[in-house]
C-alpha cells in the first residue's frame, strides 16, 4: 500500500461490545486519520478467538452513537463483524486499515490465541487489509485509555504510510497508567496460563465451574512483549496467521510415512 492521496477508509471493530469505553477512544483517534466505519458486537465477546457464526442467522443493525461515524452492531463474533463489514458495507472494496480494540486487558504472549480483539485483526489480515489490534493492561470499566491515544495514532499513521508485510498484522499492548516510555518492537513471549477450575454448587447441589489461573512467564528474554510491558513500554509484535511450524517440516520428512 502506498501513501494516500485521499482520505483513507478505516474499519473499527472490537470484542468488548459497541458501547465499551475502549472503542470510543479508538474511534476518536481514527476520525483524525480518515473516514470511520464501526462494526462491533452488540455485547461482550471476549475470549471468542476466531469463532464464526454458522447454523443461525446474524443480525446487523445500524446505530447512531457517535456523531459523524457510520456504525453497526452485530449479533455475532468479532470475526463475523469483519466479514460482514467487508462483504456488506465495503462490498468487497477493502478498507485501507482495520483497527481492533482498544481491549480491556492484555493480549500479549499466549493471550493472542484466545483473543477476540486479535482475531478480528487477524481476519482483517486474511482479507489483505493492513490490520492492528490494540489492548490495555486494565480490565476495569473505569480504565483510562487516554495515555494510549498518541501511540495508537502513531502506529496507525505508520501503517497507513508504509503498509505491512504480506500476511502480517500488528499486536499492540499498552501498560497500565501514564508515563509509557515508548513503543518497542518485540517477539511474543513464551508464556502460558496455569489453569484451574473453581468448582462450586448451584442451589440444586449440581457442580459448576469458573475458569481461573495464574500467568506463567517461561521466557527470560529482554526482547519479548512481556518484558517490554513490565518495563513501561508498549509492545508491538508482528503476527502472522500462517501457523505452519516450518522448522518441523525437515523433521517430519525424515519419518517413514510410506
Amino acid at each position: 500500500m502506498t501513501k494516500h492521496d485521499k482520505q483513507p477508509n478505516i474499519l473499527v471493530v472490537n470484542d468488548d461490545g459497541i458501547t465499551a469505553p475502549g472503542i470510543r477512544h479508538l474511534i476518536e483517534v481514527a476520525q483524525e486519520l480518515g473516514r470511520v466505519v464501526v462494526v462491533a458486537p452488540d455485547g461482550p465477546q471476549s475470549g471468542m478467538g476466531h469463532a464464526i457464526t454458522i447454523g443461525k442467522p446474524l443480525r446487523f443493525d445500524k446505530v447512531d452513537l457517535y456523531e459523524g461515524v457510520e456504525m453497526y452492531k452485530c449479533s455475532g463474533t468479532p470475526v463475523d463483524c469483519v466479514k460482514l463489514a467487508v462483504n456488506k458495507i465495503f462490498k468487497g472494496k477493502k478498507p485501507d486499515l482495520c483497527v481492533s480494540g482498544i481491549n480491556h486487558g492484555l493480549n500479549s504472549s499466549i493471550n493472542v490465541i484466545y483473543s477476540g480483539t486479535m482475531s478480528a485483526a487477524v481476519e482483517g489480515g486474511i482479507e489483505s487489509i493492513p490490520s492492528v489490534g490494540f489492548s490495555l493492561d486494565d480490565f476495569t470499566q473505569q480504565a483510562d485509555f487516554s495515555h494510549c491515544r498518541k501511540f495508537v495514532k502513531l502506529v496507525c499513521e505508520q501503517v497507513l504510510e508504509h503498509g505491512l508485510p504480506e500476511r502480517t498484522l500488528l499486536n499492540v499492548n499498552f501498560p497500565k497508567g501514564a508515563g509509557i516510555k515508548g513503543l518497542k518492537v518485540c517477539r511474543q513471549a513464551n508464556a502460558k496460563w496455569a489453569e484451574e477450575f473453581d468448582e462450586r454448587k448451584d442451589p440444586y447441589e449440581r457442580p459448576y465451574y469458573w475458569l481461573t489461573g495464574v500467568f506463567q512467564n517461561l521466557d527470560k528474554g529482554e526482547d519479548t512483549d512481556v518484558w517490554a510491558l513490565d518495563h513501561g513500554f508498549a509492545s508491538v509484535v508482528p503476527v502472522q496467521f500462517d501457523l505452519t511450524a516450518h522448522h518441523a517440516i525437515p523433521i517430519l520428512n525424515s519419518w517413514n510415512f510410506s
